[in-house]
């Protein structure tokens, strides 16, 4: 079947694709964790997957849903949002109940898109944190991910060949400036991706994957010490510049699809080649700039 599509010559090709649908999760059912607002990459990935023929639930805690937008995305998607705090088992075992009854089966794909530290928010640097802060960090950002995985396991909730796919960054691999303890939950994420990729591909089929995404100006990575130059700089190094939310929705469609159904255990990169570059002449250019604004009132460089 050939699809005719007209668009606008002044159109993008980035904005080109977002007219077209292949029916990729064509009766697929999915549950989308961590959709807040329009910024967020979980909203785009939710739009897109109905786009392609899922149906799909949406979950965020009482709070976020609250103070968010998501309501307005459940209306537009015409799905129902399921209140959870993703550190609960009990929680989870209700979005994954819950979705299969209001869905009609077992669930094809999840994503995971949940961050957040405390000592990020209270502007802790790494080498003072608080740890009680640092155990929330770990257990918002990455043991919810081992949780939603196990829960799901136990209640036999997710389709042979199904996808589990968690959004993650470079500083799991490499140290990243103001990133915080937020690079250790982003490893232990990736972690447990590999470990649970095995048990769960072994037994069910399920395949577990993790996309390091190009730093985004979401609501979480906005409040990232130095975010907006992170943002530049990487931009500058990638010879493909950052990858947008957009882009990375159509990245996890592409996981959750029948095309992917024997990639499992992967940290996939989606960064527009930052990840493989050493240096790039427009990234050069930033070191031209002084280091004053990073000063203490003494002149020494503050590096946490």
């Amino acid at each position: 079947m050939v699809r005719r599509i007209t668009f606008s010559p002044d159109k993008t090709k980035q904005s080109f694709n977002r007219y077209m649908s292949y029916n990729l999760l064509k009766g697929k059912r999915g549950i989308i964790f961590g959709a807040l607002n329009e910024q967020s990459i979980a909203w785009k990935v939710a739009v897109r997957a109905v786009e392609e023929g899922a149906t799909i639930t949406l979950s965020n805690t009482p709070m976020a849903i609250r103070m968010g937008q998501v309501d307005a995305l459940a209306e537009q998607l015409k799905c129902e949002v399921i209140p959870a705090d993703a550190t609960s088992v009990e929680d989870l075992a209700e979005v994954f109940s819950r979705s299969q009854e209001v869905l009609g089966g077992k669930i094809d794909f999840v994503l995971h898109s949940i961050g957040m530290s405390p000592n990020v928010r209270k502007k802790r640097t790494y080498d003072d944190l608080d740890y009680s802060m640092l155990d929330k960090t770990l257990d918002i950002s990455a043991i919810s991910f081992h949780k939603m995985i196990q829960t799901a396991k136990k209640m036999d909730a997710i389709a042979e060949y199904g996808s589990i796919v968690a959004l993650s960054y470079m500083a799991a691999q490499r140290t990243m400036f103001g990133y915080n303890d937020m690079a250790d939950a982003k490893a232990l994420l990736e972690s447990i991706a590999r470990s649970f990729g095995y048990i769960y591909g072994r037994e069910h089929n399920v395949r577990v994957n993790t996309i390091s995404q190009s730093p985004t100006m979401t609501t979480a990575g906005s409040g990232v010490k130095g975010m907006d130059k992170l943002f530049d700089f990487a931009n500058r190094m990638s010879p493909l510049g950052n990858a947008s939310a957009e882009e990375c929705a159509d990245y996890c469609i592409m996981m959750f699809s029948d095309l992917t159904r024997k990639v499992t255990m992967q940290n996939l990169y989606h960064d527009g080649g930052f990840s493989s570059m050493g240096m790039s002449l427009r990234a050069m250019a930033t070191y031209q700039k002084g280091l004053e604004e990073y000063m203490d009132e003494n002149g020494n460089i503050i590096y946490g």
